[in-house]
């Protein structure tokens, strides 16, 4: 009798120990548990007019598949320019904490961070494919993160425009001359490049391009390509559609996290952020590609515009003037000299290999 109650006080104490085991452990997981349904809902905020095809866009792409990807735990509300900011302040409010993120190109910021144009184009500099293997894989991104990592911002790679076209006209540009005084919307170093030619570059937002040409505030003004382009009416404001778009060989376009929005999130909302990111960067070059030339065939058989293509001597007085300030802009500090030196020796290095890859194929294409 006392040996089989001994068995049944074993066996409970073995049942109740196992219980206040799985108690224990369910207890243990339910923070993980917890913190997996949470809801993030983050405001992201542009530089471009809403919905814009490909530029305005490619936010509301990049806010559509977080939302699908993780199964609406990041859940995020795409503001255009001027709706909650304006379309220059998008670097702040973010730094700020205002929105948790943005959307824009880095190139905005010259003002603020002279060598961030660097991460979005360099005039004469590398096109869409070699920017992305610079950032991706030469190191450029690391030393993007190191830039911005003072205001509490993390840069990824969301978008590119490939090699965009040289800019609407008002008057025929047939040499240096012509651009003496020349009032043209024109960003980045581009813009430091056609001032040292003798233009007067202006910094305007999308929003404000079309009335600002049609108007006569500007004379000239680029933006993307013909497929952008013609959703602004722009070729109803200049006649003339200039080539080659040495200014902009491959814009890539920025998404901007907040660095505390960023640090709360756990791992795998950030893994569908770096995934979500390269693929709207992918996928907004290809709609460029994609699309342009239809555009471009529209504005010249439906609307007449004239296509025009730089005169050679006016391109290769922009490409030294180019040379001349990006090299003086990396002298600002050390930072920008370790960009400027792993930029130009990635573009030197890709440059050679595309001279017997892409650019053979194309020209025996």
């Amino acid at each position: 009798m006392l040996k089989g109650l001994t068995r049944l006080i074993c066996l409970f104490l073995i049942v109740t120990i196992a219980g206040c085991g799985s108690e224990q452990q369910g207890a243990a997981g339910a923070n993980p548990v917890a913190e997996d349904q949470k809801i993030f809902r983050w405001k992201l905020i542009t530089t471009w007019p809403k919905n814009l095809p490909a530029l305005g866009t490619a936010p509301e792409k990049l806010a559509d598949q977080l939302r699908v990807m993780s199964n609406g735990r990041l859940d995020i509300k795409v503001y255009g320019a001027g709706e909650l900011v304006g379309a220059f302040e998008v670097f702040d409010a973010v730094s700020q904490g205002t929105a948790e993120m943005g959307h824009g190109a880095a190139y905005y910021w010259r003002g603020k961070l002279p060598v961030a144009a660097m991460f979005s184009t360099v005039p004469f500099g590398m096109n869409a494919q070699e920017m992305n293997g610079w950032l991706h894989y030469g190191g450029g991104m690391e030393l993007w993160r190191e830039l911005y990592a003072p205001f509490s911002l993390v840069p990824f790679a969301c978008g590119n425009s490939g090699v965009q076209m040289g800019g609407w006209f008002n008057k025929e540009i047939n040499s240096l001359a012509d651009l003496q005084g020349l009032k043209m919307r024109i960003p980045g170093l581009g813009g430091e490049v056609l001032k040292r030619a003798g233009g007067t570059p202006v910094s305007l937002p999308g929003s404000e391009v079309y009335t600002a040409l049609q108007t006569g505030v500007i004379d000239a003004t680029e933006w993307v390509g013909p497929y952008n382009d013609l959703a602004l009416a722009l070729h109803s404001a200049a006649k003339y559609y200039y080539y080659p778009g040495w200014h902009e060989p491959g814009s890539t376009l920025e998404a901007i996290v907040n660095k505390e929005a960023w640090d709360s999130l756990p791992a795998d909302l950030q893994a569908m952020v770096r995934v979500a990111t390269r693929a709207v960067n992918d996928d907004t070059l290809s709609e460029f590609t994609a699309r342009n030339n239809a555009a471009l065939q529209t504005l010249l058989t439906d609307h007449d515009v004239e296509l025009r293509v730089l005169p050679d001597d006016v391109v290769n007085q922009l490409k030294t003037t180019a040379k001349t300030v990006v090299a003086e802009m990396a002298m600002e500090d050390e930072l920008s000299q370790r960009i400027y030196d792993s930029y130009m020796a990635f573009l030197e290095d890709v440059r050679a290999y595309h001279r017997i890859s892409e650019q053979a194929y194309i020209n025996a294409r």
